[in-house]
């Protein structure tokens, strides 16, 4: 029977995902490919000098070999290259006085339209050679290299190209090279005007797939699987065109006090638990579009025959999960890291008798991205290190990632976790979300008794 049942969904899954058309506003590629590149230019040209003067640095160096790229390179290779080619150098002077940035290939071709290429090889057959002759020339103050004790994401350059870069530069400009850690997390965090008139409709496709999966498109309670969910978003996802950056989660809590399923780690959750009436569903869904993220977490409640809404405690508790939204976001102030936004959050939680957790990070380039770590899961005393200590900076974007627990009368007093996460952008000393956020929990199937 079971297996009776699982060929019915499977058959309706497949109706649901390959039968739905596209949904609006996803571009094709070569679209896609000239915004980046527009928004490349404009991050190149506009944004990168001001964040090489804030840092100091007149001379950032970056170097990767092919399939083994510096993440902060990756950012920069235009559309059409999807990666390193052989041993790629790329270098960007601020002369300064006003003057525009040098933006330079150490190539024999041009780094699409962005770099143009700066080898010679009759006068310097070696490329470090090539690389040091463009130092030597521009006389740099400071060199900086992606080394960083604290940010993996500006750690790029191994240990490889480091020993050969410091070989062949000359001795008097050693002194010189200093890690460009604070740069190339800035370069990563930094939001243009450009990229936030896009980012609220790419978190809007994020919402709309998200939703589409956690209703009754791809849900028949009795039958479909968390796993089952999982896959539909996926597949999703891939039939648009589009991209994931991390595995879909779908979890449940229940009624049922000896169920603690909500102590469980991502790892421990089975994948075949099957979707009943009465469940609340968890989701934690992320795409890659136009080479943003999203990261986001929603909550879905499945009717019980002759229910039309979501339980009064549920509603609550959910509520409760929203006020501490607001109490993260109102702590955040420039300059403050994410290590005191953090305590100043939790302790106002704590005087408003909310049981709470933050583990908020910033999001753009990349999912988990670099900048202010406002909370760990594990680590809600402050994240030691540069992560922690990292202040807040305009312009930037943040998942508001956490969970706020709370009884559910109508479950027997069980604690129940409402987790939430929203991506928004800091900037002129307010945050605002991008797609607004989630203020209620959605039923499924929706709308019944309305």
């Amino acid at each position: 029977m079971r297996a009776v049942l699982t060929l019915i969904f499977f058959i309706t899954f497949c109706f649901t995902t390959f039968c739905q058309n596209p949904l609006p506003g996803i571009l094709p590629e070569r679209e896609r490919a000239r915004i980046v590149d527009e928004i490349l230019e404009d991050r190149i040209d506009n944004m990168l000098p001001q964040l090489m003067r804030r840092e100091g640095i007149d001379m950032w160096v970056l170097i990767s070999r092919e399939y083994n790229e510096d993440p902060v390179m990756k950012t920069i290779l235009p559309s059409t290259w999807l990666s390193a080619r052989r041993r790629t150098m790329m270098a960007f002077y601020d002369p300064g006085e006003g003057k525009p940035i040098e933006k330079i290939a150490i190539a024999r071709y041009d780094v699409g339209k962005l770099l143009k290429g700066n080898w010679d090889l009759d006068v310097y057959p070696d490329q470090w050679e090539a690389l040091m002759s463009i130092i030597e020339k521009r006389n740099p103050k400071k060199i900086g290299l992606n080394t960083s004790e604290n940010f993996g994401l500006a750690d790029g350059l191994v240990h490889s190209e480091y020993e050969a870069f410091m070989k062949h530069l000359p001795k008097k400009y050693q002194a010189r090279v200093v890690s460009a850690e604070n740069l190339a997390v800035a370069w990563l965090e930094t939001r243009t005007e450009r990229e936030l008139e896009l980012y609220p409709m790419i978190c809007r496709l994020g919402h709309t797939i998200l939703q589409e999966g956690l209703s009754e498109m791809a849900i028949h309670p009795g039958i479909t699987t968390t796993d089952d969910v999982v896959w539909w978003l996926r597949q999703r996802v891939t039939d648009l065109g589009l991209d994931t950056w991390f595995q879909p989660s779908v979890s449940i809590q229940r009624a049922d006090r000896n169920n603690r399923e909500f102590l469980r780690s991502f790892s421990k959750r089975p994948e075949d638990d099957i979707i009943r009436p009465g469940d609340l569903l968890h989701v934690d869904f992320g795409i890659t579009y136009l080479r943003l993220n999203t990261d986001q977490q929603q909550h879905f409640y499945v009717l019980k025959p002759g229910e039309t809404e979501v339980p009064e405690g549920l509603k609550k508790a959910f509520k409760n999960g929203n006020r501490l939204q607001d109490i993260l976001i109102e702590n955040f102030e420039e300059g403050r890291s994410g290590n005191e936004i953090l305590a100043a959050a939790l302790k106002q939680a704590a005087n408003e008798g909310i049981q709470a957790s933050i583990y908020t990070h910033p999001i753009g380039l990349h999912g988990h991205a670099a900048g202010p770590t406002i909370g760990l899961w594990d680590q809600q005393q402050g994240v030691k290190g540069r992560g922690g200590d990292y202040p807040l900076f305009s312009n930037t974007a943040y998942s508001i990632e956490l969970f706020a627990a709370s009884e559910v009368p109508e479950w027997d007093g069980k604690i129940v976790r409402i987790m939430l996460e929203e991506d928004g952008v800091f900037q002129n000393g307010k945050f605002w979300f991008l797609d607004g956020r989630q203020e209620e929990i959605l039923t499924i199937p929706r709308g019944v008794g309305r």
